[in-house]
């Protein structure tokens, strides 16, 4: 090219300007203006002729970006000896071919050639099934420690990146802790913590014990007790100091934490102590019934004995004694009670309103006391105070008491009172002589309905006591009528020609102010039943006259007998039939 075509550097343009000319020029103009626009304007300024000097271009000291990638290289936490890294390439059509490690510890190096691809995970790379072992189990790593990891890949057309310190394979023992009590008992209420430290070898997987290390023992259970320090052995092992008045329950807590080239992790375990010796004991109680109605006491006797000893009393020991529902003992109502020196004690179970109960029980205060297969209780009814609602209630003209109404629990609005019996009973005062005239199973949604048969008096709704409720009665309630009947009945005339009519007469009346007198309101009835027949049928209706007195025909066909009868009204009972008339019909 033509030296006067050639474009000028920027260095000796720098360097040409005068220092006072490049220091007068505008900040603001340098910034401002176009890199074009600038150069052209410094050229004029220098007398060039209006030719543009540009700066050369930098030297290019960034290496260019390889198309290969590689990702961190990550040891597995459960399988030491093996550890899996990423690597990838950028270029279409292009595959990574091969990948390779080298393991760095201080002066130690191992070449890993070919790191093999996983099939089920697409562009990752490990160890797969082969991983690391120490030389003593076959392998290739002369000691334990933590390696360096150098990541070498190549690609499909030969290119290849190499990742320094792409991470770190931690091969040491992954440490883990076995942990057991001695178990105490009755008479012997220590326990001592022992176990073993071992270690998992990276690769191989063998267990081997850790020794000369000192392990954390606490017992947590408050107050916690100061942490104990004890050495494992040669076999790893090592033994607490013995804790004493342990209690089944109780939790303890061992910790072991090393960072070594060796050990690198912890183990920490939290057990509680629910292997102990128990001391059974024979104890045999009783109630004094079996059902605490409200406002009563069940009374509660017992003994108890140690077989081991020949049978012979325990004193000074504590029962928890209560009610239960099902098997569960409630332990806020339940209470404490203590032998007496011949091994004997008596407690009381009060009626609990609202609670559904259904037995008593006893169980050992002292964790290390058992009643062996034995349970020690029984069957306890506790009844909840009910209530019982009166809905409705009605006499009918045919002599039918119909009550309606509901039974519930009168603290637990919710309970169950389905089946339970709810009574009608009839009392000719309201105070004395109650007796049942009928009864119905409770429902506990709907209504309860009770009918009887009865001709008036003073009623209630009752329930009877039970081990589900106690005893509940209605308001009384009175439900009254009059009685009528059909006095001088006579059909004629006899005999009745076919086809004629038959009359029946006869006189109603009422019993009022202690009296039978005539009675002319209400419907009265003519009834007929052909001889032979079993069939009553009504052949006329009619009322009766101011003066009671009844007069109904209808035709006669068929011999038969006939009959009168008063259905009643609001507040007299239906008659009975009145005296039955047999006519011939010729």
């Amino acid at each position: 090219m033509r030296a006067d075509l050639r474009r000028t550097t920027a260095a000796p343009l720098a360097t040409a300007v005068p220092r006072r000319l490049t220091t007068a020029v505008p900040r603001t103009l340098t910034t401002a203006v176009p890199r074009t626009l600038a150069t052209a304007l410094a050229a004029v300024l220098l007398g060039t002729g209006g030719a543009l000097a540009t700066p050369a271009p930098a030297a290019a000291d960034t290496p260019t970006p390889s198309p290969l990638g590689i990702g961190p290289a990550v040891t597995e936490s459960h399988q030491r000896g093996i550890f899996g890294v990423s690597a990838w390439t950028d270029t279409p059509g292009v595959t990574i071919t091969k990948v390779s490690a080298t393991l760095r510890k201080g002066d130690t190096v191992v070449e890993i050639p070919s790191l093999p691809a996983y099939e089920w995970d697409k562009g990752r790379f490990g160890l797969g099934q082969a991983p690391l072992k120490l030389t003593e189990d076959g392998g290739t790593m002369p000691t334990l420690g933590r390696y360096a990891i150098d990541i070498t890949a190549t690609d499909s057309r030969g290119n290849t990146r190499t990742r320094t310190d792409a991470g770190v394979l931690d091969f040491t023992l992954r440490p883990q802790l076995e942990f057991a009590f001695s178990a105490p008992g009755w008479d012997d209420r220590t326990t001592v913590p022992s176990g073993t430290l071992t270690g998992v070898q990276p690769g191989s997987g063998d267990i081997v014990p850790i020794t000369g290390r000192t392990i954390d023992v606490q017992r947590t259970t408050p107050p916690a007790s100061p942490v104990q320090s004890p050495v494992t052995d040669g076999t790893g092992a090592f033994t607490g100091e013995a804790y004493t008045d342990v209690r089944p329950g109780d939790e303890f807590r061992v910790a072991y934490t090393e960072d070594s080239d060796e050990v690198h992790g912890s183990a920490v375990w939290t057990r509680t102590l629910y292997t102990w010796r128990p001391h059974t004991v024979t104890v045999k109680a009783t109630t004094d019934r079996v059902r605490v109605l409200p406002g009563q006491q069940a009374t509660v006797t017992g003994r108890m004995t140690d077989p081991k000893n020949g049978g012979a009393p325990l004193a000074g020991q504590q029962l928890r004694i209560g009610p239960t529902s099902g098997s569960y003992l409630h332990p806020t109502f339940a209470k404490v009670v203590t032998t007496d020196a011949d091994g004997r004690f008596t407690t009381r179970i009060p009626s609990l309103p609202g609670l559904r109960i259904d037995g008593w029980a006893a169980a050992p205060v002292d964790p290390y006391q058992s009643f062996g297969t034995a349970t020690v209780g029984g069957r306890l009814a506790m009844p909840q105070e009910a209530r019982v609602l009166l809905r409705s209630r009605t006499l009918s003209a045919d002599a039918k008491v119909t009550a309606t109404g509901k039974l519930r629990a009168t603290y637990d609005p919710e309970a169950s009172v389905s089946a339970q019996p709810l009574l009608l009973e009839v009392s000719a005062d309201g105070r004395t002589g109650w007796r049942q005239i009928g009864s119905a199973k409770a429902d506990d949604y709907y209504d309860t309905v009770v009918r009887a048969g009865s001709r008036g008096g003073w009623y209630r709704l009752r329930h009877p006591a039970t081990d589900v409720l106690a005893e509940a009665v209605s308001n009384t309630f009175r439900l009254v009528r009059t009685e009528t009947r059909i006095t001088g009945a006579n059909a004629g005339p006899e005999p009745v020609r076919k086809g004629a009519y038959v009359t029946m007469t006869g006189t109603l009346q009422h019993y009022t102010n202690r009296a039978w007198r005539t009675f002319g309101s209400g419907s009265v009835a003519l009834q007929f039943q052909a001889k032979g027949s079993t069939t009553w049928r009504q052949v006329a209706t009619g009322r009766p006259a101011a003066n009671g007195r009844i007069s109904l025909r209808a035709k006669a066909t068929v011999d038969g007998t006939w009959r009168l009868r008063y259905y009643g009204d609001a507040t007299h009972f239906t008659s009975p039939f009145s005296w039955a008339d047999y006519l011939d019909v010729r």
